[in-house]
């Protein structure tokens, strides 16, 4: 949805239906930001992102559903990630590490 100024809302889903980030073309000198909020939780390794349903309890997402964040925010281009909390970014390759991350993700859950 766009919303203006070159700002569009994705609607990703995630750990609730109408989770949505906010794409920034503009942003990180013209290479792209997504606004990710926790339905792309930057994490401790600012290369990688995470998926959860719960972040307090640690309840994870199904591979479907992380599939789709990352099927959400394929068509746009983005460098960086700015996440829901101070300090959490992805300072570059920000679109390559969602792909990584969520490969990382579907396999460990999917271990036995």
């Amino acid at each position: 949805m766009d919303i203006g100024h070159g700002l569009t809302l994705i609607r990703c889903g995630g750990h609730f239906d109408g989770g949505t980030v906010m794409h920034w073309p503009d942003g990180a000198d013209v290479k792209g930001v997504i606004l990710s909020g926790d339905i792309l939780q930057v994490v401790q390794d600012r290369r990688w992102v995470s998926f959860l349903y719960s972040y307090p309890n640690l309840i994870p997402l199904p591979a479907s559903t992380v599939r789709r964040i990352v099927d959400s925010v394929e068509p746009f281009e983005f460098d960086r990630i700015y996440g829901a909390w101070w300090g959490k970014v992805v300072g570059i390759d920000a679109k390559s590490a969602v792909k990584r991350s969520a490969e990382r993700y579907i396999r460990a859950i999917h271990k036995d």
